[in-house]
């Protein structure tokens, strides 16, 4: 095998699916989900996702899933759609309460909302047990019902807040579509459940890995592939407009790459001020960003389409397949025709 060389940070977060696992002691969290009647499947997809993704990232369970109904049999989502469980919350005995970390309790548009003498028993015991509690859409009103949430912030679809702010007035609705404590976490719908996900991530394993994730879930929500969307960041710092510019001009001209000076002269800038501009925001070289660009892309192509490892050099913009498969090799540490093997067994 060729001398490693590793992605810089960006690139690293959308590659890590394809990179060796990481080796490293991280606390495995024990998630349950208690689906109320008409829960929001799109909700509770989204939540369940993130903590998936993050499993096969780490290519171990850094978090086990499991789901439960009030009930015995299956619950019906909001769609309609009948989903099994691990069983109904009777089923949740102090012995497995014990063995959480974290139950979410998920509600709908049209769950009910009349307190649950067994959901409500279940989340005191919990509670009781220094477990983390959390909601998705409107399940924080049965947290609210077993008057464990006193004087805390939380985050609930907007059809709910004037029914909790009446009759529960001295729990805070955030603003914000999630809420995050030490002990509650909370969303008002789908996005809100994955940016609490993210950030729960975040928090309880590492920032590196709520990035990862993230990446991942965004290039598989983006529609169809294009060379505009191989790089994702964090929309919430924004990059500068020169930046921006010789990213696009990046991404649109992958077989044909430009050279540097090029991209500089198109841009109206100079070589300098682009290198600045890529060592303080992306923690590289603009030539190292740029072959990592044209690899991700080569990497798409290797495990989504049939073409021949030496047309996906050239669509890749390399000048021959040996020295793409040296590249590929030193960051991927695995050979494009072992990628092309092991994506067909």
């Amino acid at each position: 095998m060729q001398n490693k060389r590793a992605f810089s940070s960006v690139m690293q977060d959308i590659n890590s699916l394809y990179l060796p696992s990481v080796t490293c002691d991280e606390q495995r969290l024990n998630v349950a989900f208690i689906l109320l009647e008409h829960f929001s499947m799109t909700s509770f997809t989204v939540a369940v996702d993130v903590l998936i993704t993050a499993n096969l990232i780490r290519d171990k369970s850094v978090f086990e899933v499991n789901s439960y109904a009030l009930k015995e049999g299956n619950v019906t989502s909001d769609l309609g759609i009948d989903i099994a469980t691990a069983g109904s919350i009777s089923t949740l005995d102090a012995k497995k309460l014990a063995e959480l970390d974290i139950l979410i309790i998920c509600g709908g548009l049209r769950t009910s909302l009349t307190a649950n003498a067994a959901l409500t028993k279940i989340i005191k015991q919990a509670q009781s047990q220094r477990i983390m509690l959390g909601s998705i859409w409107n399940g924080i009103i049965a947290l609210a019902q077993a008057n464990v949430i006193t004087d805390q912030l939380c985050a609930l679809h907007i059809d709910n807040h004037a029914l909790l702010q009446e009759q529960y007035p001295s729990i805070d609705l955030s603003p914000n579509q999630y809420s995050l404590s030490e002990t509650l976490i909370s969303c008002s719908d789908a996005q809100g459940a994955l940016g609490m996900m993210l950030k729960l991530l975040e928090i309880k394993h590492s920032p590196a890995l709520s990035r990862a994730v993230q990446a991942i879930l965004n290039a598989s929500r983006s529609g169809p592939e294009t060379t505009q969307n191989i790089m994702q960041y964090d929309e919430s710092v924004p990059l500068p407009e020169l930046l921006l510019g010789a990213i696009e001009l990046m991404n649109a001209n992958i077989e044909e790459p430009l050279p540097i000076l090029e991209i500089t002269k198109l841009l109206n800038s100079n070589r300098r001020q682009l290198e600045r501009l890529f060592k303080q925001h992306l923690h590289t070289s603009p030539s190292r960003h740029y072959l990592e660009i044209r690899l991700t892309y080569a990497r798409r192509l290797l495990l989504q389409t049939s073409a021949s490892i030496t047309n996906i050099a050239i669509a890749s913009g390399f000048v021959s397949g040996n020295h793409f498969s040296y590249c590929f090799s030193q960051f991927f540490q695995v050979s494009p025709s072992r990628v092309r093997v092991t994506n067909t067994e």
